[in-house]
């Protein structure tokens, strides 16, 4: 069972959340009180997903995210009265996931909380082989079957793989792409999709031009097909 935190003050909002993630199969702890996050900070480390009031007594929200980041790189869904594009770079720059503002809906909500908990539980992956080829997910290198080092991957790029092998065998559109590994707060094109697996083609292909991984599907997106076990 995936475990959430959440930290808020409002406890009527945190009543109405908590009963619903409850519902959806999470097992949630609740605190009202930023001092009581800091002094647990060991176990928001270890949650599928931290739900994080900005305005809390004691410590804020993001002085809390800034010293969870320290050891953890669980996500963090920010939720703040204050939604301004400032209010969000600022607690983005933080260390969050993502930011919500209130008054949310309900379902909105959710549905953010299952992206974000869903690509931590992906991020539990330690490595994966992809052809003639193993990716490590804790150190982001890539290395041939002798464990020789290859290449290292970006933070993105890792993302955008960890994405793909979620979704394995389906065939996904670039707006889902975008949506799920860059976020609403940032703005890249399709062909910022198109770039990434271009250079994953020439690292994992035997024939970039005719991919045996990596699929284009004409006027939708792409699909990955791999077969290979994750461990």
């Amino acid at each position: 069972m995936q475990k959430v935190v959440i930290v808020e003050d409002e406890f009527s909002i945190a009543e109405a959340v908590i009963l619903n993630l409850e519902l959806e199969g999470y097992s949630v702890t609740h605190f009202a009180k930023g001092g009581e996050a800091m002094s647990n900070l060991a176990l928001l480390a270890d949650a599928s997903l931290v739900i994080l009031d900005v305005m809390l007594p004691e410590f804020n929200g993001i002085d809390i995210c800034k010293k969870l980041r320290d050891i953890s790189d669980v996500p963090v869904l920010f939720l703040s009265a204050k939604g301004t594009t400032s209010d969000k770079i600022i607690g983005l720059k933080s260390g969050g996931t993502d930011y919500l503002g209130k008054p949310f809906d309900l379902e909105e909500l959710l549905l953010r909380v299952n992206i974000l908990a869903r690509k931590s539980s992906i991020t539990t992956l330690n490595s994966v082989q992809i052809g003639t080829k193993s990716v490590d997910f804790k150190t982001y290198e890539v290395h041939d079957l002798n464990g020789i080092h290859i290449s290292s991957l970006s933070k993105k790029e890792i993302a955008l793989l960890q994405f793909f092998i979620e979704k394995e065998n389906e065939v996904i559109a670039r707006d889902q792409i975008l949506d799920a590994v860059w976020g609403a707060e940032q703005f890249p094109t399709s062909r910022t999709i198109d770039n990434f697996i271009l250079t994953f083609r020439k690292l994992f292909e035997e024939n970039p031009k005719e991919p045996h991984y990596f699929h284009s599907i004409r006027g939708v997106g792409y699909r990955f097909v791999n077969g290979d076990n994750g461990k």
